[in-house]
């Protein structure tokens, strides 16, 4: 990899505002875990429980967020601006359909997928009255996503940035208030939780519509389909990376509580670092998508190539990192020796997957603000069929936790090998807004 590169300063400039709104993002679930970790095992196994259901239910809806952005920056690469504010309103709109519809959904149903998941006793419990509370939020933390995916856009990522952090202080205060203050435990944590995106997606909302010029904001089908184009196949994308998640977690459960519960502190780990990791990939669908709208092949292919590397680099400092902390990191999360004992198991899995996590989110940046859709979501789904197979074979093997982990290991191999014969290949190298 080269020291230097003429697309850095570009690149820097979007990612670092993008890294702290995606590093914002899980706090809110590390944040919880931390305070909810402390009452006991059981409280914490419900929240893995829970925060695997509501994890991949926010993932497999990133579509919102995602093709909004690469949309938006193709139809600004391509100068049809006001197409662009048109595409931002459909997001909000979009956005709110189908966070109540998750909402109303969830709230009904938290008994069976909580069962789905092997939840028993009072876990099952405590993790189908945290899902319960946590509905109250989600229309807001849907508008969330369409409203970032909009301002991402328009290269705007300060904005989204501070209404982040502002939202994870009010969750933070209302948790430590709630939980420890009012000692309503696990229920308060949801509570401060759900308060907390009820104010961010009105600030979104308020943000948008200021931008807008008058009759922007009404709703349209063909634009909104637009949205959808890109986002049904991010959507298959995204629901077989999630479901490759959802079923390790519920082998995880059948492990035992303890397994679940180290699952619990490394995916939520897991998470955040991917995210912190995908700010490179936000500069990717923001430059590659306005590149190529205005027609620019080797730009795009030149800034992609760069950022691939960048994130390359960025995984391995994470690598390091995890590694050198195997012993610290885990008791900021529990004391439980039997959860440590666990958590000690998979950590390795955990470490070694940073830098092929970098690669394959740089891709998958790259290929989403090209538009490459349909690959997006086939490339996936044959990394979830693989994955499955080895997390079939822990459960039939009793392989335990490790197996779990080596399983995911998998779905990452997988995805880099045919992202990266995609990349060079260059098909993806689609141009203009038609």
């Amino acid at each position: 990899m080269r020291l230097r590169s003429p697309y850095d300063r570009e690149i820097v400039r979007l990612a670092l505002p993008a890294l702290g709104a995606l590093a914002a993002e899980p706090l809110y679930l590390l944040v919880d875990t931390a305070i909810v970790g402390h009452l006991g095992r059981s409280q914490l196994a419900a929240l893995g429980i829970a925060f695997t259901i509501l994890g991949g239910l926010f993932a497999i809806f990133n579509f919102l967020q995602y093709g909004t952005t690469a949309q938006v920056a193709r139809a600004g690469g391509a100068g049809e601006s006001e197409t662009a504010r048109r595409l931002g309103a459909q997001a909000v709109w979009l956005s709110l359909a189908f966070g109540i519809a998750v909402s109303v959904l969830v709230a009904v149903l938290a008994e069976p997928l909580v069962s789905l998941m092997g939840g028993e006793g009072d876990a099952a419990d405590y993790a189908v009255t945290y899902l319960r509370i946590a509905a109250v939020g989600f229309p807001a933390a849907f508008l969330a996503l369409g409203g970032q995916g909009y301002l991402r856009g328009v290269a705007d990522l300060r904005t989204p940035l501070a209404i982040l952090i502002a939202g994870n202080v009010v969750n933070l205060v209302l948790e430590v208030l709630f939980v420890y203050g009012f000692d309503w435990g696990i229920e308060g944590s949801a509570w401060g939780t759900a308060i907390a995106q009820l104010g961010m997606g009105a600030a979104f909302i308020v943000v948008i519509v200021r931008r807008l010029q008058p009759g922007e904001m009404r709703v349209q089908i063909v634009l909104a389909r637009r949205v959808l184009s890109l986002g049904k196949w991010i959507f298959v994308r995204t629901s077989a990376l999630m479901g490759a998640f959802v079923l390790a977690g519920a082998v995880a459960t059948r492990f035992g509580e303890a397994s679940i519960a180290a699952h619990q502190i490394a995916f939520q780990l897991w998470i955040f670092l991917a995210l912190v990791l995908d700010s490179v990939a936000i500069a990717g669908q923001i430059i590659v998508g306005r590149e190529l709208g205005a027609g620019r092949q080797d730009e795009a292919y030149g800034a992609g190539d760069r950022m691939i590397w960048l994130s390359v680099g960025l995984g391995a400092a994470f690598a390091a990192l995890m590694l050198v902390l195997s012993s610290v990191l885990p008791r900021a999360f529990t004391g439980d020796a039997a959860v440590l004992d666990e958590t000690a198991l998979l950590w390795p899995l955990f470490a070694v997957m940073q830098p092929l996590n970098g690669a394959v989110f740089a891709l998958d940046g790259i290929l989403i603000g090209a538009g490459d859709g349909p690959f997006l979501a086939g490339s996936m789904v044959a990394a979830f069929l693989a994955c499955v197979a080895v997390l079939v074979g822990s459960l039939v093997g009793d392989w335990g936790i490790r197996g779990v982990w080596a399983a995911l290991v998998i779905l990452i191999l997988v995805r880099l090998a045919l992202m990266t014969a995609r990349f060079r290949r260059g098909r993806w190298l689609v141009t203009g807004w038609a």
